[in-house]
């Protein structure tokens, strides 16, 4: 015999209420995490790949990338030299960093105090590791003459449409870059015309879905971008909420372009609220390999 089951309106509105409340704490919860916790556990993703121009020479070459360190918000020294201990606990044999080493809009005192917090924080990057670099959006929005003082200051390589060329007897690596696609003056055309020769090319883009442009030269074997923090909130099947403006075609993780990989880090800083939920901010470490090793 089946028992019926009624439920009163006093006892409806005591199911509804507690419904309510476990939303509200899960809401609180996650909250607290995403503010609290998860921003300070910087994940180091290791990528081993194997690129198509790579000479023997550079095989197992390690290189790490970091990018998005917005200093002056979340950000700051302490925060930083974290992610400094992190970078060269990795032992890379060269460092490459995506832009927006700034956060916010206008150059005030805050910002003249973050570049000298940078150039003490990155300095001894650049002392022990080869490091290289382009500009983001937002240091064009508050003052890029001024970023790439800081990184003269600092020891750090601005790559802005220009290449480096690393030599391991007689085989090369041509390290590229180009200025941010949003508000700077991306000179591609100069970049191809310094690459002199063969030899595998990564290419340096702040905002990832210029992977599109890049690889359609069929030169580059692997753009390195950030810009898009991951969308710092990954939503399990709906996946990031919101994602910035030329930031949403590849927003994380490793792509195939083509024949180009696209490689988008999550970024070590955060924008606008400082909140990261299943999106923890990343170092990442390459290993190269050639397909000949």
């Amino acid at each position: 015999m089946t028992k019926e089951i009624r439920f009163t309106r006093r006892g409806f509105l005591k199911l509804l209420g507690a419904a309510a409340l476990d939303l509200f704490l899960l809401a609180v919860g996650g909250a607290g995490y995403g503010f609290f916790m998860e921003p300070k556990r910087f994940a180091v993703e290791t990528v081993r790949l194997k690129l198509p121009r790579l000479s023997p020479r550079f095989s197992g070459l390690r290189v790490a990338q970091i990018s998005d360190i917005h200093m002056g918000g979340w950000m700051n020294p302490e925060r930083l030299q974290r992610v400094v201990d992190l970078v060269l606990a990795q032992d890379p044999d060269v460092l490459l960093i995506t832009g927006d080493f700034l956060l916010g809009y206008d150059f005030d005192h805050a910002s003249r105090q973050s570049l000298e917090d940078l150039v003490v924080g990155l300095s001894p990057l650049a002392d022990s590791v080869p490091t290289f670099a382009v500009l983001g959006n937002h240091d064009y929005w508050i003052n890029s003459k001024a970023v790439r003082g800081m990184l003269r200051a600092a020891g750090i390589t601005d790559l802005t449409n220009r290449v480096f060329t690393l030599t391991r007897e007689d085989e090369h690596l041509h390290l590229c870059g180009v200025d941010d696609v949003w508000d700077g003056n991306v000179r591609l055309d100069d970049v191809l015309a310094q690459l002199n020769g063969d030899g595998a090319a990564i290419l340096l883009a702040h905002e990832p879905d210029f992977a599109d442009t890049s690889a359609a030269t069929g030169r580059f074997d692997l753009q390195l971008s950030g810009h898009s923090h991951g969308g710092q909130i990954v939503l399990p099947i709906i996946g990031p909420p919101r994602l910035p403006y030329l930031g949403r075609k590849y927003p994380s993780g490793l792509y195939k372009v083509r024949e180009m990989f696209q490689y988008t880090n999550r970024g070590v800083g955060m924008a606008r609220l400082p909140i990261r939920i299943n999106c923890p901010p990343e170092i990442t470490l390459f290993v190269f390999e050639s397909p000949a090793s």
